[in-house]
């Protein structure tokens, strides 16, 4: 056993055994999505607190519901459209014989929950008619998914924003005491990553062995001191609908429906540390758990849920901060890194 948090060999969520990741995006419409996927089916939780949130099948993961377990999980940008890279992906699964049966139902139905982001705006171009990209995304996504994925402008955080800067994709992962944890995010919220009062990223202080690299030129001179509620945010250009911060954490340690549901309820926290402000009125914020199972949870299961908890919050927390500084300027959004 070891008494010091590390991150795992990729530094990715797949680093917790049994689970890939697949992105998939379109430049003409700057937007994408990405699904984890999972070996075999994983017991999952959600939680929702932001005050605009586009869901698919999140009902199912409510602990006193039927289903069990999930097959796979995506997050996907383009709004109410973005929920059909979701069908893609479950006409596949089931078509590859994963899902439930039930009865004489001559094939299964696969459990895909998904989370949507907004980046309808972003980008010279979203006038694909009748015919989102969505679907072959997912498809496309799918057959992508991998142990090793791109972070930045790519998948769900191709059209993301994040504050004043480019949002995008990000992961993180840490082992202790023989647990394995990890975080996967697309940044396109509301808030501001940033702090104004340095210009570095308020994820900074829960960064493990220079995962974010070194900071821009001028960042940490501390010349701006900014700190009113709203600084830095979408708001004060009135692009408030531009937002969501969508999320999955994992780990290898074997949880119920309701620890994983609690999972989730912690990890919010990780965004709270990395954004502000954070949950508000016009961000979908939600945060997926799952469990791979592969670990005992020891005897005293409370306090194994707390310390995983922590694990995965300070693990979102860290994936913000390294998808804000993977992410490359894009449609005149500049990026923090390279401006």
């Amino acid at each position: 056993m070891t008494d010091k948090v590390k991150p795992g060999p990729r530094n990715l969520i797949t680093d917790v055994a049994g689970l890939k990741v697949g992105n998939a995006h379109d430049e003409r419409f700057a937007t994408g999505v990405t699904v984890l996927l999972p070996d075999a089916p994983v017991v999952a939780g959600v939680d929702v607190r932001g005050g605009a949130p586009g869901t698919r099948d999140t009902p199912a993961l409510d602990p006193t519901c039927l289903v069990e377990k999930v097959d796979a999980l995506v997050l996907s940008g383009g709004s109410v459209f973005g929920l059909e890279a979701a069908g893609g992906i479950t006409a596949s699964l089931s078509a590859q014989g994963r899902g439930i049966t039930f009865g004489k139902q001559p094939w299964p139905t696969p459990v895909v929950p998904t989370a949507i982001l907004f980046d309808l705006m972003f980008g010279p171009d979203k006038q694909w008619g009748e015919m989102p990209p969505y679907r072959q995304l997912g498809l496309d996504a799918l057959l992508a998914a991998d142990k090793t994925f791109a972070l930045g402008n790519a998948g769900a955080g191709l059209g993301a924003t994040a504050g004043t800067v480019k949002g995008g994709l990000g992961s993180a992962s840490a082992t202790f005491n023989g647990y394995t944890c990890g975080a996967l995010v697309a940044v396109n919220p509301v808030g501001a990553c940033l702090d104004l009062r340095t210009g570095d990223l308020w994820a900074r202080a829960f960064e493990l062995d220079g995962e974010f690299g070194p900071a821009p030129a001028g960042v940490g001179t501390g010349a701006a001191a900014d700190l009113t509620p709203l600084a830095g945010s979408k708001l004060h250009g009135l692009e408030a609908g531009a937002n969501t911060t969508i999320a999955i954490v994992a780990t290898d340690a074997v949880l119920t429906k309701a620890e994983a549901t609690r999972l989730a309820i912690m990890a919010h926290d990780g965004l709270a540390r990395a954004i502000r402000p954070v949950h508000t009125p016009f961000d979908g914020d939600t945060v997926f758990a799952v469990s791979t199972g592969r670990r005992d949870a020891g005897a005293n299961r409370p306090a194994t849920l707390a310390m995983l908890g922590s694990l995965v919050a300070d693990c979102l927390t860290r994936a913000i901060g390294r998808a804000v500084a993977e992410a490359q300027p894009l449609h005149g959004w500049p990026s923090w890194r390279q401006g």
